[in-house]
């Protein structure tokens, strides 16, 4: 455990240094925050003309709590744009990130224009992405027994793996999305073999981010209410967004090694152990 987590730390530390010398890419999280919200407010509009949230509301089982087809298409809406929103941000952010292992200078703009040269693909992924995300937890809430939901999770495990290149070999490859699933899946494989149990995660970054930026908050809060909402909202986006920055620069070193490249900034032989075997 102690040993994973080092490693983990040392693997943040890498991606550190590298986000530091192109600290704009932190915007690129932000940007999506900011975009997800307003699309959640529209759609918050739509649905509430068309009585979506009434339906929501009513008793269960009564007429009024019955869904209609509008409903159910807000639904998809909400899910399809979600995701959409969230790997085209991934994706511009990936790409700068590529550009500086690279040995480029990247900036917000030649990220967010290498996304849009490739927004076709990145709409296919989305349609994709999506559509299994709703399945999955379609399935998740049918399921009420333990094994259905281990087994659930571990469809949904191995195809986060499957999956895990996509983004970049979007944005580097120019190849399709269902293209993009078989060169991730191939490329995954290759590096690290059949393995189902990460030796890095991000999970613990975020949480330190979080604890970090709560505790800030609360400090601006005892000087002033208003002083600690809108100082900790900021707070939080940056906190929050430094890491998603960094993740989507690992996810790009990783790329990199797995291309057979050494990028920049990162060790090779802490790259080669990021995925191990239970």
């Amino acid at each position: 455990m102690f040993a994973t987590i080092g490693h983990t730390f040392e693997l943040m530390k890498m991606s550190w240094r590298v986000l530091m010398q192109d600290r704009e890419l932190i915007l690129f999280p932000v940007f999506m925050a900011i975009s997800m919200v307003a699309a959640l407010a529209v759609f918050g509009g739509i649905a509430a003309g068309a009585g979506t949230f009434d339906r929501l509301d009513a008793p269960e089982g009564s007429a009024e709590s019955a869904l209609t087809g509008v409903d159910y298409v807000i639904g998809a809406g909400v899910f399809f744009v979600t995701y959409f929103i969230g790997i085209f941000f991934n994706s511009a952010l990936v790409a700068a990130a590529l550009e500086r292992l690279r040995g480029g200078d990247p900036s917000v703009g030649s990220g967010l224009r290498k996304a849009m040269s490739h927004l076709p693909a990145i709409l296919g992924w989305a349609v994709i992405a999506a559509t299994v995300g709703l399945i999955l937890q379609m399935l998740r809430d049918r399921t009420d027994n333990f094994i259905g939901r281990l087994a659930i999770s571990m469809v949904g495990g191995v195809w986060a793996y499957m999956t895990f290149f996509v983004v970049p070999v979007l944005v580097s490859e120019g190849i399709g999305p269902i293209g993009a699933v078989k060169r991730s899946s191939g490329l995954f494989r290759a590096t690290w073999g059949r393995q189902v149990a990460a030796g890095f995660g991000f999970g613990i970054v975020y949480l330190l981010g979080a604890l970090a930026a709560a505790a800030v908050t609360a400090v601006l809060f005892f000087v002033h209410p208003i002083l600690g909402v809108a100082g900790g909202a900021i707070v939080f986006a940056i906190a929050l967004g430094t890491v998603a920055a960094m993740e989507g620069v690992f996810k790009a070193a990783l790329y990199e090694f797995a291309m057979g490249e050494s990028p920049m900034g990162f060790d090779r032989g802490t790259l080669s152990s990021a995925y191990r075997a239970l």
